[in-house]
């Protein structure tokens, strides 16, 4: 399926929109980012309140929507604990047109070592032609381009009669926690034709993408002990195991020789992915001169197609307050990235029997804090991805990638039973010199115009489109 292209003078007119209305839209975003709404536990959630009243405001300022909201529910798991805010705002189609829903997170990750970023993480900052600060990218940014978006599409087009729902999330960050309760409780508001997830990234600065895979995620904590307490190494050392040994050599067979996870029962996707050479790795990832990849097979292939496990956290005396003692217990988080085609459930089962074989000297094992995400791969086929793809050419000017991603977005598969019918695309305004997560985090401002108007062109050809 072929979509016709956006008329020559029509899409000059909505270019001449976007850019009219950037210096807007990145003031914004710019007051956004200064709102620290980080939703993790031990951050002031008051923080998540104030972004979220603020999203909702620049929503009622477009003048489009019937109905705008924060709303909050309770998370899945535990109805005792209420997630954190959401915007929702609706607007129902008219004259037969789709309806179409824009997603994006205002939730930020903790700002990480403060001293490692260059500039204040919550005071945005510009240097050259990127604008820095946590949650820029990540997914204020998003948040941004479906507001800029809409103003360009009623600038151009008028009071559209396409149906519109805003759902700007404020725990994504935080594991969705409570993501199922609110597609429960607001189906009826949140059902639409085609689903706009704003929260990945293009191939590099020059060429947009279209994300069409995602890996899944499982990640838990893993308590290793070996003593009933501490004793000194000095006396016991040599005789008895403490637990950061046994930690360590049970850690160490999760993965071969090469770094290739070494976990049975754990699965790999065959696919072809595109030219990306070792040289660009470095560029992207930075590793040390001298430090070598890992894994087996094409680059692009180890990280949107097989699966990879890290130990993101240790707790264990620190360097300050070590002493001469056999570490009795020693605590650590696994995270594990799940190909494609691999259920969650049956891949942690493959971590946790592959740890309950090879512990080592007996240790005691002990799991808690279990997340689970689904991978998922979007169907290609539907008029909404050639829609999407042919307004991404439009606005980049080259054709976009059909690319997957490493990373892990598990609502979407919730997304995907709960609305069987919708078509859902993944677009973002990320590049790979974007550091989400990391100190100095960035957006490259021209791919922000260029999104903008990537996604008000689509806007417009389905405010055309008999649904």
């Amino acid at each position: 399926m072929v979509s016709a292209p956006i008329d020559p003078v029509l899409l000059s007119r909505y270019a001449e929109s976007v850019q009219g209305g950037l210096p807007r839209a990145i003031a914004e975003l710019s007051e956004l980012v200064r709102i620290p709404s980080v939703s993790w536990d031990g951050f002031d959630p008051a923080n998540v309140r104030a972004s979220a009243e603020r999203v909702a405001a620049l929503a009622r300022e477009l003048g489009v929507f019937e109905e705008v909201e924060v709303v909050q529910a309770p998370a899945a798991d535990d109805p005792d604990v209420l997630g954190q805010p959401a915007v929702l705002a609706t607007r129902r189609a008219r004259a037969g047109r789709p309806t179409i829903l824009l997603y994006a997170h205002h939730d930020v990750q903790p700002p990480g070592d403060e001293a490692a970023w260059e500039s204040t993480p919550f005071e945005p900052t510009l240097r050259g032609d990127r604008l820095y600060g946590r949650g820029a990218a990540d997914d204020k940014a998003g948040v941004t381009t479906h507001l800029a978006a809409i103003r360009s599409l009623v600038e151009v087009a008028g009071d559209p009669d396409l149906g519109l729902v805003l759902f700007v999330e404020g725990e994504e960050e935080f594991g969705s926690r409570s993501f199922s309760t609110l597609l429960e409780r607001y189906r009826d508001r949140l059902e639409a034709d085609a689903l706009v997830v704003a929260d990945s990234g293009n191939w590099d600065l020059d060429t947009p993408a279209l994300t069409v895979g995602l890996r899944g995620v499982v990640g838990f904590n893993l308590r290793v002990t070996t003593l009933e307490h501490a004793s000194h190494s000095g006396m016991f050392g040599g005789a008895v195991p403490d637990a950061m040994l046994a930690a360590i050599r049970l850690l160490a067979t999760l993965w071969d020789e090469d770094g290739a996870v070494a976990v049975a029962g754990l699965t790999s996707r065959e696919a072809e992915t595109p030219g990306y050479d070792e040289a660009r790795l470095r560029a992207e990832a930075a590793p040390l001169p001298g430090v070598t990849p890992i894994g087996r097979g094409e680059i692009l292939s180890r990280i949107w197609n097989q699966p990879a496990i890290t130990v993101t956290g240790i707790d264990a005396p620190s360097v300050q307050n070590a002493s001469n003692t056999l570490v009795p217990s020693v605590r650590v988080r696994i995270s594990a990235r799940i190909a494609p085609g691999q259920s969650a459930e049956d891949a942690y089962r493959a971590i946790h029997d592959h740890l309950a074989a090879n512990v080592p000297f007996g240790a005691v094992l002990e799991e808690d804090g279990l997340d689970t995400g689904e991978a998922f791969l979007v169907d290609t086929s539907g008029w909404a991805v050639s829609d999407a793809l042919a307004s991404l050419e439009e606005a980049w000017g080259r054709p976009a990638v059909e690319q997957g991603v490493g990373g892990s977005i598990p609502f979407i598969s919730e997304l995907a039973e709960v609305f069987p019918a919708a078509q859902i695309l993944v677009t973002g305004v990320e590049d790979p010199d974007s550091r989400a997560h990391s100190p100095n985090e960035s957006l490259h401002l021209p791919s922000l115009q260029r999104t903008i108007l990537a996604e008000a062109l689509l806007l417009a050809r389905l405010n055309a489109r008999e649904g």
